[in-house]
């Protein structure tokens, strides 16, 4: 990539852009603690490829452990290894990922329409908030997007110059971003169905030769898949998608969320403005038969894959649910692009163009601004809540987390701590924590509340008030883990640590 960059005609101009991707992925990197999902990545990533295996692929076909395949868990056990294991640390590996996608941006912008287009698409994939914020985080989105813009680069430039080695990168970085994610898939399909679509039978064939390559090298994991889908339809958190839900993902694409309550409507009316007219144009485009046009061919390419994806995610989800819109960011990616596109290169009035780019790019320095200072749930401050219960619990205290979602977070920021945590309800949509991953981890959930505490004289009990509240809109005067603790022990003190309440209770 670094000699493809100083062969431009503007090599410092691409390199500005590479440098102000790592600037905003760099701010505020530090300034939130690693929530659940992160802690999760860390904790599994350390025990090693072994016993990672063992965590992903044992128990039952009905109670399959961790779902998803072990290439970034793996990579970032070596990452670990030669950086540590710090917040810095470990984010670091994504924010490479995160660079890596910026530069293959500009290298397929470039090679589909010109230097200039490369550097525009590169520069919004680098302050787009939506692939900051996960750029910033301890998971393998960042890389499976990274993989799958790769591929797509890969796929591009083998239609291009019929040359084998593209396409066999192509089934490699396929192979690769399957061993990342799962859902991976869902923007593969749409990809690898592009030469049938174009009617380029030449381009059909090296696909199908790639894609069975890329099948052999995922077979080992693809022949383990029906377990892990067994545990996806067993239990998982996610909700059969609505039509809200693909707006949901227009909003991430331009400005991420959350976003306050009162920013939405605006943020609303950025991404609806910028989008219709960026759709409008593309339309006129197309009715205008100008579809001999090259330049015209290849946006609606990017339209294709920045919106196929989506939709075909969303339609399986409603047989089975998996839409989490974080999954979307290699088409978040390939919407950028179009959008560079759209606004561009479809002849659309000057002083439109200008009001549209101004408002797409306030949108996205505000959702950027928006992710840096976001203190709210999940980020709570664990590592001071360490430092307050390992100064003020005392030997035979129990310090009990209502759920896996406080605990571990906590573990991560003091391993020395004692600490246990309440299983989640069988089967629920929150019972995604596996029993042989939880030996894998070395944190067994306890079954109840008793058991957890048995003949202890003080419980601090460490609770999200959010799970409070979810249980008194269901109709209860309060969680059952506080009125289990109510009826056997006696409140002592209640402290607030952002969005995160800690009880103390002493034995009557």
């Amino acid at each position: 990539m670094r000699s493809a960059i100083q062969a431009s005609k503007q090599p410092r101009l691409v390199y500005g852009v590479l440098f102000l991707a790592l600037v905003v992925r760099l701010w505020a990197i530090s300034a939130r603690p690693l929530w659940y999902d992160e802690a999760f990545s860390v904790l599994f990533a350390n025990k090693g490829p072994v016993p990672m295996l063992e965590g992903t692929l044992g128990g039952t076909s009905a109670s399959a452990a961790e779902e998803h395949p072990l290439l970034y868990y793996t990579l970032l056990w070596g990452w670990m290894k030669a950086f540590g294991e710090s917040p810095l640390a470990v984010r670091l590996f994504s924010v490479l990922c995160g660079l890596g996608i910026v530069g293959v941006v500009f290298l397929l912008g470039r090679a589909m329409f010109d230097e200039r287009f490369g550097i525009l698409a590169a520069g919004l994939a680098a302050i787009a908030p939506f692939q900051v914020h996960y750029a910033q985080e301890v998971r393998m989105y960042a890389l499976m997007t990274f993989l799958l813009i790769a591929a797509t680069c890969a796929l591009w430039m083998g239609m291009r110059t019929r040359r084998w080695g593209w396409w066999l990168l192509f089934g490699v970085c396929s192979a690769l971003a399957q061993y990342t994610h799962n859902l991976a898939a869902f923007y593969l399909i749409p990809l690898a169905l592009t030469p049938v679509l174009r009617r380029d039978w030449l381009s059909a064939r090296a696909m199908l030769f790639s894609g069975f390559g890329a099948l052999l090298l995922y077979l080992p994991w693809l022949l383990r898949l029906p377990a892990q889908f067994a545990k996806i339809q067993g239990s998982f958190w996610v909700d059969r998608p609505t039509i809200a839900h693909l707006m949901t993902a227009l909003l991430a694409f331009v400005v991420n969320l959350p976003v306050p309550d009162g920013w939405l409507p605006i943020a609303l009316f950025v991404t609806l403005l910028v989008v219709t007219l960026a759709l409008w144009h593309t339309l006129r485009i197309w009715r205008a038969r100008r579809l001999d046009d090259k330049v015209v061919r290849r946006g609606l390419w990017l339209l294709y894959l920045a919106f196929a994806p989506p939709l075909l995610l969303f339609v399986f989800s409603q047989w089975q649910p998996v839409f989490v819109v974080r999954a979307l960011l290699p088409s978040g990616v390939v919407f950028l692009m179009w959008l560079v596109w759209s606004l561009g290169r479809t002849n659309m009035h000057g002083a439109v163009q200008l009001i549209a780019s101004a408002l797409l790019v306030t949108g996205m320095l505000f959702g950027v601004y928006q992710h840096a200072t976001y203190k709210g749930f999940p980020y709570s401050p664990f590592a001071k809540l360490d430092t307050y219960l390992a100064d003020r619990s005392s030997s035979g205290d129990v310090i009990l987390h209502s759920n896996k979602l406080t605990m571990l977070p906590m573990v991560y920021y003091d391993r020395a701590l004692p600490q246990k945590y309440l299983a989640d309800p069988p089967g629920s949509g929150s019972d995604t924590l596996a029993p042989v991953t939880q030996d894998v981890l070395g944190l067994r959930a306890d079954a109840d509340p008793g058991s957890a505490v048995g003949e202890a004289q003080r419980v601090w009990l460490v609770i999200f008030e959010r799970a409070i509240g979810e249980y008194q809109n269901l109709g209860y005067g309060t969680h059952p883990h506080l009125a289990w603790l109510d009826n056997h022990f006696e409140l002592e003190d209640i402290s607030k640590w952002d969005d995160v309440l800690l009880y103390a209770y002493v034995r009557e």
